[in-house]
């Protein structure tokens, strides 16, 4: 066998190694999205031609060359390889000279080195330098594909255990907002059945909206009469200008829209920019409050940065708007109780003024105790919150007390 018969026999073994080789490791690159980012630095054109396109690319690497230390290391910053092949006897700053530069950049890339015969002492040195591999040069193909699999594989594992880290902290970081959302809820609700003061309670709604929905600013319109204004109940963090309106009309150009649709609203971009909130606001959240399936107010959160509510923003604010709507229900029962039993006090001081003949006066006082006996009853059919059920309850029984001693006193002579 001649010269160029044998150099064409072992020319035609290396691709078959490298074709041997390819199936296992094109499909496994090919799966990976984005592929894996190689850069070849090396003195002779014909190495960069062998490894680059003969070898790496048709592997489905994406392969960048360059020719001497310093086009490597600005390749390095623009292109971010995953691997580094290096020839150790580069012009001017040699490959260990590389390395160094590498790692005074703070730019952590497996690197494997290539090297003559001869050069071991410079290879040991090098991987005193963080050098992974050491591949002898005349390279041959098979020996450069299974280095660099060796490496990449490193690569893959340690960007898999960072892309795990992520998602655990991203799972950690959704859980604890999970929990955040879920306690700030179960606070509202106790506040709901326990606290009769208006002021108070959509202040903390608002507060507590603005912590479900991670939002700058929030407010509370509610509308006194059925075709009255919406009046600022309750806000926080809104500006000095609009906060001076507090308990005065107020109208931000979308809540009669959301309250007329009775569906909560999502808004940022140009479809804000035709109303008030733009001039404060990149985005907001409304929801309707509603009692008995009418709008009469609604709770609303906002950013001053562009960043848009989601879909579980909106389901939170809807929660609190429901907890609004129960606690106006409320409101108006205890309300009504206190306004009842302030028209039976009055009954009875008047009924001993005037202490009028004949039993009239008791017999009219029975009648007024029945009908507040069956406003009681009525009352609690609706199902009222613990408290105020309790609070009924005691009324009524107060009140049957009264109603059988007067039915069993014989009426006064005049």
């Amino acid at each position: 066998m001649s010269g160029a018969q044998s150099n064409a026999f072992l020319t035609h073994i290396r691709r078959a190694l490298v074709r041997d080789f390819q199936p296992c490791y094109h499909n496994r690159m090919m799966d990976s999205a984005p592929r894996e980012r190689v850069l070849i630095v090396d003195e002779d054109p014909d190495v960069l031609d062998l490894l680059a396109r003969q070898v790496l690319e048709p592997l489905g690497y994406d392969v960048m060359t360059a020719k001497d230390a310093g086009g490597a290391i600005q390749q390095a910053i623009n292109f971010s390889p995953d691997l580094i092949i290096a020839s150790l006897s580069l012009p001017g700053l040699s490959g260990k000279d590389l390395l160094v530069a590498l790692r005074s950049q703070g730019l952590e890339v497996p690197v494997l080195v290539t090297a003559p015969e001869g050069m071991e002492n410079d290879a040991i040195q090098a991987f005193r330098l963080g050098a992974r591999d050491y591949l002898v040069k005349p390279l041959r193909e098979a020996e450069v594909v299974a280095a660099l699999e060796r490496s990449i594989n490193e690569v893959r594992l340690r960007h898999d255990r960072e892309q795990l880290a992520r998602q655990l902290a991203e799972s950690n970081r959704q859980l604890e907002r999970r929990v955040r959302e879920l306690t700030t809820l179960y606070g509202i609700g106790k506040a709901v059945t326990s606290t009769t003061n208006l002021r108070q309670l959509f202040d903390k709604l608002v507060r507590g909206s603005l912590y479900v929905t991670e939002a700058e600013m929030g407010w509370v319109l509610l509308r006194d009469e059925d075709e009255g204004p919406l009046v600022l109940r309750a806000q926080h963090n809104m500006p000095p200008a609009l906060a001076g309106k507090l308990h005065q009309p107020w109208e931000d150009g979308v809540s009669s829209l959301v309250m007329l649709s009775g569906e909560a609203l999502r808004i940022h971009g140009e479809g804000l920019e035709q109303f008030k909130l733009a001039h404060f606001a990149k985005t907001a959240l409304i929801a309707p409050i509603k009692v008995r399936d009418n709008s009469i107010g609604v709770i609303a959160v906002a950013r001053t940065e562009p960043r848009p509510f989601g879909e579980r923003e909106q389901a939170m604010l809807e929660a609190v708007a429901d907890y609004a709507s129960i606690s106006l229900v409320n409101a108006r029962l205890f309300q009504a109780l206190e306004t009842r039993a302030q028209r039976l006090q009055q009954v009875v001081d008047e009924s001993r003024a005037e202490a009028q003949p004949g039993g009239v006066w008791l017999a009219d006082l029975r009648h007024r105790l029945q009908g507040a006996l069956a406003q009681l009853e009525r009352l609690m059919q609706q199902e009222p919150p613990g408290r105020l059920r309790s609070g009924l309850e005691a009324l009524d029984e107060d009140l049957r007390g009264l109603l059988e001693q007067l039915t069993s006193s014989p009426p006064e002579e005049g």
